[in-house]
Order: C-alpha cells, then structure tokens, then sequence
C-alpha cells in the first residue's frame, strides 16, 4: 500500500473500539489486533514506526492491505480479537503452539448406562465433558486413573445385563462388569457421579461417601465389599497425597509462569485447589522475540481462557498483565462471578509462582531438547554449513563469552553442544588471570588460548576439537579469538562471531558481516547457544562477585582464619566495632593474644 494511500486511509478510520487486521500483499492476515480507538492505535503504527522494535518494524513494511471491524465496547473487541487469531493464527501475532483442540474427558450422562472415553470435541449433546486438558498425554492420564479409581465402562456394547461373559476389563477391575448383570444400574449410577465429582475437584466428598458405605456394607456383614470400598478409598488417598503442594492456599488459583529463550516462551500453569495441585499445564507460544514479558503473560491469558470451560476466582500471574481492568471485566463476563488477577511481590503466593517460573524454565528446556533432537536438525546444521560455507557439518559447537563489571571479577565461559544439544558435563569456566584492565578482547584471547593449550599439549578434558568456535560480541571479539588459535598453532577450526543489536554474523576474512533470516532455524540455533555462554558466564560472574561480597577485611590478616574470625564477630558484632576496640578488649577473645591484637588493629583501616 502506499505511503499516500495509508494516510488517505488512516484519516477514514472510525474512532471507535473494535479489531484491526493487518494482510499482506498476498491477502494473507499477518498480524491481529484490538483497539480501545481504532483510529489513534493503527495510526501510531505509522507515525511511530521507526521507535518500534524490528519484529514491529518488519510487520510494518509487509502492510499491504488494513481491515477493521468496529464493536460495541472494548470487552467485546478482546473476545473478537481471541477469535480471529485462533482462526488466522497471524505471523506476527504471539501464538500459542498447536492450539487446535484439547482433549476433554467425556462421561455420557445421558446413556442408561453411561460410558467414558476422552474427545477432542465438545458437543452440546447433554454430555459431561470435564477439561479442556493441556496434552494427549494428560488426557490419557488422568482417563487411566479414573478408570482405576471408578472403573466405568467404556465400551459400546448394548447393556442387557445377560452377556454369558464379560470382557477383559472385568478380570482386570477396569469395568464393573454391567454387560453381565454384576452392578444394578443405580449403583451404578452413583459410581458415575462419585467419578464427576472427583474430577470436579470434590474429593473430600467424595470419600465421606464412599467411608459412608463402606461402614454400612461392614454393618451388614458384607465384607468383601466393604473391603473394596476400603482400597478404594485408600487409592484416592494416595493420589490425593502425591498431588500435594508445600504450600498451605485456601480455595482455587491458578498460578502462571514462564521461562524464555529468544522466540520462543514456555508458559506453566499450576491448578490448585485447597493446597491440592489439580492440573498441571505447559503451553509453548511462539514469536515472542522482542515483546515484553507482560505482553506474552496478556497474550497467553486471553488466548488460553478465551476457550477455558472453567476457571477460577484468583489468577495469579508472575508479571502483570498490560490491560488489567480490561481483561478483569472480561473474564468475570465469561464465568459470571468474580474474578481477580493478582501479582504477588511476598509471601506464599509468591514462593508458589517462583516454583512454577522454575518448572517451566525446566520445560523450555526439555522442549528444546525435543526439538533439536529430532532428524531435521542434521538439516539446520548441513544449511548452516552452506550457508557460512564451512568445510565440514559443525556437529560440535563450542561457544564463548566474557562477564565482567567494570574490569572486576572477570570470567570467561565455554559451552559445548553436540548436534544441538548442550553437553553441561564438557562446560568450563575461567577466571581472567592475565588482564587487570577492562579490555573484553584480550580477556577473551586468554580464554581461548587457555582452551586451545590444553588441546595442542593433548591434556585430559581438552582433546576433542570442535567444529565450529562461536564467540559472543562482533569483529573485535572474533579477531581476539582467531588471534589466540594463532597463537596456539590451531588454524583449521572454522571461527565466526554473533553480535546480538542485529544479530549480526562475522566471519573470518570477511569485511561485512552475513545477515541470515530471523526466523530461519540456523540463527535460531547459534542464538540459543550463543545465549547459553552469556548465562553460564554471568552465572559464574554472579556467585564470584556475591563470595567476593561476603568476604570480610579480617581476611586478609595473618594468622585470622575462620574459627578466630567467627569469634571476633561473636564478640564485637561488626568489623567497625573491632576497628574501635583496645587491645586488651580484643585479647579477651579466646585465641587472640596480645601480639595479634595489635597486628589487627594495625591491618584494619
């Protein structure tokens, strides 16, 4: 579209709450969104373009085409805006991964002799459907437990209750054996409600009523099915413990977290009900480079529950949402009751977030593991040897960084990756012994120095050469690097560095750096291990500054070690206080003569 024909357009827009979509010159909807006032929201896309992040940038430049649709309130643009990126799923949109349909239980109410089995679809046909569960996997879980707990059946057979035998799932305890005349249908039918109700989250109901018959049924002497009943209860007991929490919370939250890795975002969600973990999600969204962590939090927020059956009365997120009031109004629309969003800075709430942040760090991690492990990544790493035009397929890849604060503290990292998968077990770390001054290359020469000599001296944990060495930084971290294999004799390992403002990639030899597609999987890779040295190296940088922190003047005099230390400290409270006692106070400390009082006090400033 032209710049001339936008503007024309622009100016025609109402000023009014509603949706915009965003196509290209193909007709294709590349990006999706909601408005407040159209006009003013879709202008500052144009007027603004320059201050926006690439990601918006390149959005802006594919623009071909803009339509709106005008709604009456902002709740209403949020659902239309949820609808149209679940059917378009944009490019430039945040997504969440494969969000087509998700499993649900399915309990057939309405048959005489009700069934459960596990769907994708939901129908408004008068059956129970418990979910919306996060994975097959979950599905089929949860579907296994049930069927032990409170073995319905699940077959199709028409119940006339004279079948000759049952089937295997009779023998096995997994069905009640109806098909045989072994249950009545109304004991039956009370089983069905006791399996609703504990997939509702209602255990405690449903073990008062099970302790109920199981008394009732040893009243009348019927002790074998009073001793059903008995394991029974003890079967949900044990998963009632196993789903347990460390933390005591009262009524139902759902707590959300997530862990990032360039474009890529694993969100968790922990379901708690009284202390009792109920479910446990992860959703992978995609496209999440360049946006705010609150941003990807609203985006998840509105696509997840924009097709939630049920929610709860507390949600409580890691970071704030952009619109809270907004998206309050619309979720307390959706479930009729009561809503509140809450971001905890303290406290338990807060303990319980910071434990599904981690499990959701451990998840991405995962994640990316399966990803990188299947056949197409011997693709990606064969396209990034044509494309940087190195001499063989750079299986092992080893990559580094350095961190330090002002000169201070400074270490280097190097991390491997075999086929695309880190190898933590052949990490290392280096302490910069040979710089004073701040200078990242000559930090960087050492590290690489240091390596490569124990490589040409063949020394134990350094024999194994890599493919490829990746350096983090531009062309003076690359010539740094290439200048210390130099110097160790060691010429024929590939050397490219990653500059993270552009992306950029410099290549030995070249004068310009090479630019490869930022959503193709060959820079997604170098990223991801390029990042991982920087984390490793600041890590490293972060527990020597914080032990380095802790460390006291009394540590620098002879003859002061750790018990004679701690007895000072005991004694005096402070190092100040020390610096103000007289030499007979300080040699009423046991294990202080009167010589190394005086050697104190003359250390300490």
């Amino acid at each position: 579209m032209a710049k001339s024909d936008i503007e024309t357009y622009l100016r025609s827009l109402p000023t009014k709450p509603g949706i915009y979509l965003f196509k290209d010159s193909n007709e294709t909807v590349i990006y999706v969104g909601k408005a407040s006032n159209l006009r003013n929201r879709v202008k500052s896309y144009f007027q603004q373009a320059s201050n926006f992040p690439d990601k918006t940038q390149q959005l802006i430049s594919k623009v071909d085409k803009i339509e709106f649709v005008v709604t009456e309130s902002d709740v209403a643009a949020l659902i239309l805006e949820c609808q149209q990126i679940k059917k378009y799923r944009p490019r430039y949109n945040v997504l969440l991964k494969d969000d087509k349909s998700f499993p649900y239980i399915k309990i057939d109410v309405k048959n005489e002799w009700p069934t459960i089995n596990i769907t994708r679809r939901r129908y408004d046909d008068g059956a129970k459907y418990i979910g919306r569960i996060p994975s097959a996997a979950s599905a089929r879980q949860t579907y296994e437990l049930i069927k032990k707990l409170f073995p319905l059946r699940s077959c199709s057979r028409v119940i006339t209750g004279k079948d000759i035998r049952p089937c295997l799932k009779y023998h096995i305890r997994r069905c009640y054996g109806p098909c045989i005349g072994a249950i009545s249908k109304e004991e039956y039918r009370d089983i069905v409600k006791q399996a609703i109700t504990f997939l509702e989250g209602k255990e405690n109901y449903v073990l008062r009523e099970l302790k109920r018959k199981m008394n009732v049924a040893s009243e009348n002497m019927e002790f074998e099915k009073a001793a059903q009943i008995r394991d029974q209860i003890q079967a949900i007991n044990d998963v009632i413990e196993s789903h347990k929490i460390p933390f005591n919370i009262k009524g139902e939250h759902d707590i959300v977290a997530l862990a990032r890795d360039y474009d890529l975002a694993c969100l968790r969600m922990f379901s708690v009900k009284d202390g009792k973990l109920i479910n446990d999600k992860q959703y992978i969204m995609e496209g999440t480079h360049n946006e705010e962590n609150s941003q990807i939090m609203e985006s998840f927020v509105k696509q997840y529950y924009s097709a939630a059956v049920d929610m709860p009365g507390v949600i409580v997120l890691q970071f704030p949402v952009i619109e809270p009031d907004l998206i309050t109004r619309w979720l307390q629309e959706k479930r009729g009751a009561h809503v509140e969003l809450r971001v905890p800075s303290k406290g338990t709430l807060l303990r319980l977030v910071e434990m599904v942040a981690e499990n959701a760090r451990q998840e991405l991690a995962m994640y990316q593991v399966r990803q990188t492990a299947r056949p197409e990544i011997l693709t990606v790493l064969s396209k990034l040897k044509d494309r940087l035009n190195f001499p063989k397929i750079p299986h092992r890849i080893e990559a580094y960084d350095i961190s330090n604060i002002q000169g201070t503290t400074a270490v280097g990292s190097m991390v491997v990756f075999e086929n695309a998968s880190p190898r933590p077990a052949h990490y290392r770390r280096f302490k910069i012994k040979s710089v004073q001054n701040i200078d990242d290359y000559a930090m960087m020469r050492e590290v690489i120095q240091r390596r490569f000599r124990g490589y040409v001296d063949s020394q134990e944990n350094w024999t194994v050469a890599p493919d490829l060495v990746l350096v983090d930084g531009g062309k003076g971290q690359l010539n740094a690097a290439v200048k210390g294999m130099d110097e160790m004799g060691v010429t024929n390992i590939p050397v490219i560095s990653l500059a993270k403002e552009n992306e950029d990639i410099y290549l030995t030899g070249s004068t310009e750096p090479i630019r490869i597609d930022k959503s193709s999987p060959e820079l997604h890779l170098l990223q991801r291990i390029r990042d991982e040295a920087h984390r490793f190296a600041v890590t490293y940088h972060r527990k020597l500054r914080s032990k380095r922190g802790k460390e006291s003047a009394l540590d620098t005099i002879p003859g002061i070690g750790p018990a004679r230390k701690k007895a000072l400290i005991k004694k005096f409270g402070s190092v100040r206080n020390i610096r103000d006692a007289t030499i007979e106070q300080l040699s009423s400390v046991e294990g202080i003569t009167a010589g190394l009082a005086k050697r104190i006090l003359e250390s300490l400033p």
